[in-house]
C-alpha cells in the first residue's frame, strides 16, 4: 500500500532483503526490536498484548462423589483390558485443563474421552469443554504412548433424579451434542467384538451408579426409555450414602 520495496524496507530496518522476504513468508522468527523498527518505518502502531491461559477444567480437590464416579469408570475400562489414565493435564495453545478419564483400547486403537459429571448445570459449557478435549486428544494420547485411529467422547453422569431432570429439560440439546446412548456405548466395551468392526457413537451420554456391580454398568436415562427409578435422589443423597459406606 505504501509502495515500499523489500530492498528499501530492508535498508531502512538494517537487515538484508532476504531476511525481509523470509519474514513475510513466515520462515523466520522476528525479534521485538525488529518489529518496532519496521513498525516505525511503515507508520504502524504496534501493541504487545499478553492474554492469560483459558482454564477449561480447573484442577481442584475432587469431591467424594466425583472421585467415586471417576474411579468407577476407570476400573470398568481396566476390567475389559483397556489402558487408562485419570486427571490428565493438557495444554493446547491458550487452553489448559484436565480430562477426567482417558481410556485406550490397543486392539482397536480406540480412544475414549470421558467427562464425569455429578450434576448437569450448563450443557453448552459441557459441550465446549468436551470439544476442547477432542482438539487436544491426539497430542495427549501420543504423550501416553497411544496412537488412536478413532476418538469417542462420553458424557457420563451420576444416576440421580436431579440429573434426570436436567437431561429431560435439555433433551433436544443433548440429543444433538451427545447423540449416542448407553446401549450403543456398551458395544465399544465388548471384549469379544472383532477388532476394527464398526461400533459405538462418536459422542455418547449415559448414567452410572458407582455402587453397581452389574455387567451393563452404563445406564440409559429415563428419557431414553429406562423405567426403573434412579438409585439416588440428588448429589447430596449420593454423598451421604458414600460417606456411610
Amino acid at each position: 500500500m505504501l509502495d515500499i520495496t523489500q530492498e528499501r524496507l530492508a535498508a531502512a530496518a538494517g537487515v538484508s532483503r532476504g531476511h525481509i522476504a523470509a519474514l513475510e513468508s513466515g520462515r523466520v522468527n522476528v525479534s521485538l526490536d525488529l518489529v518496532e523498527r519496521i513498525g516505525d518505518i511503515l507508520g504502524l502502531d504496534i501493541q504487545l498484548v499478553g492474554r492469560p491461559q483459558i482454564i477449561v477444567a480447573p484442577l481442584r480437590q475432587r469431591d467424594l462423589v466425583h472421585a467415586k464416579c471417576s474411579s468407577y469408570v476407570e476400573r470398568r475400562f481396566d476390567r475389559v483390558g483397556w489402558e487408562t489414565a485419570r486427571e490428565v493435564q493438557f495444554v493446547d495453545g491458550r487452553w489448559r485443563g484436565w480430562i477426567d478419564v482417558l481410556a485406550f483400547d490397543p486392539r482397536t486403537a480406540t480412544l475414549v474421552i470421558i467427562e464425569v459429571k455429578t450434576r448437569i448445570d450448563d450443557v453448552g459449557a459441557i459441550e465446549r469443554q468436551v470439544g476442547t478435549y477432542e482438539r487436544a486428544a491426539s497430542a495427549v494420547a501420543a504423550s501416553l504412548g497411544w496412537q488412536p485411529r478413532r476418538i469417542d467422547s462420553w458424557l457420563v453422569a451420576l444416576a440421580s433424579d436431579e440429573v434426570e431432570r436436567a437431561v429431560r429439560a435439555n433433551r433436544d440439546v443433548l440429543a444433538r451434542a451427545f447423540p449416542g446412548r448407553a446401549i450403543e456405548m456398551r458395544t465399544i466395551l465388548d471384549p469379544n467384538a472383532t477388532p476394527g468392526a464398526a461400533h459405538g457413537p462418536g459422542r455418547g451420554l449415559a448414567l452410572i451408579d458407582p455402587r453397581s456391580r452389574r455387567r451393563d454398568w452404563l445406564i440409559p436415562t429415563r428419557a431414553d426409555g429406562r423405567r426403573s427409578a434412579a438409585p439416588y435422589r440428588d448429589y447430596a443423597d449420593a454423598a451421604r450414602r458414600f460417606e456411610v459406606a
